[in-house]
């Protein structure tokens, strides 16, 4: 299975943002970003390129595939399965990648980071509906009940992803059981659950040319 496994700090630095992909880590002074708020590369502290505006769509296209860690070709089929849903491609676009299991995994605090939450997924200490389900990109409904293996619950950074979290970012479309490890699908996520900086029209423009 691909995927990025370079730096994930120089992913942010190229971007211009905080894209949090290494959890705790960065909301600390330790974070990279802090000190070297500039692109990576040897032009990076000099480079004043003007942006252009297939620049802008392309950069907002990056970053939200940066964000939920998916990959191009990954990406362009939630683009399409999006235009499929009709109404709003971009939000429909986001509460795709929203619904994906790391996702779920990560914003119910089982995880840190969403590679975490990945890396819980695909060694198989996810279950959903009471059966395993090993697929980062499985896609869950309203309803599905999402909870950890026995093994996992011990897990030291599970428990402590979980006391760090704060129970007021828990998304609304969401509910968490802490004590007994389980989250619960309550609806489908709707735009305002999204709290990231995210500019959606500029992916559906690069998309639509």
């Amino acid at each position: 299975m691909a995927r990025y496994t370079g730096p994930k700090c120089r992913l942010c630095r190229r971007e211009g943002e905080k894209l949090y992909l290494k959890g705790i880590k960065c909301y600390t002074d330790k974070c990279p970003f802090n000190k070297r708020r500039y692109p990576p590369g040897i032009h990076g502290k000099s480079s004043r390129r003007k942006i252009t505006i297939y620049g802008m769509q392309l950069r907002e296209k990056q970053k939200v595939k940066r964000i939920y860690g998916v990959l191009e070709g990954q990406f362009r089929r939630y683009f399409e399965l999006a235009r499929k849903m009709g109404g709003n491609i971009g939000e429909n676009l986001l509460s795709i990648l929203e619904r994906r299991l790391d996702n779920v995994v990560y914003r119910l605090g089982f995880a840190s980071s969403r590679s975490q939450a990945r890396q819980l997924v695909t060694h198989g200490h996810v279950i959903v509906d009471g059966r395993k389900v090993n697929i980062p990109s499985y896609l869950v409904k309203p309803g599905q009940v999402i909870t950890l293996k026995d093994k996992a619950k011990k897990f030291g950074f599970v428990q402590e992803a979980l006391q760090e979290k704060d129970p007021n970012a828990l998304p609304a479309w969401l509910s968490l059981d802490k004590d007994n490890y389980k989250g619960t699908i309550l609806r489908m996520p709707i735009r305002s659950d999204i709290t990231h900086p995210i500019n959606e029209r500029l992916i559906v423009e690069l998309y639509s040319k």
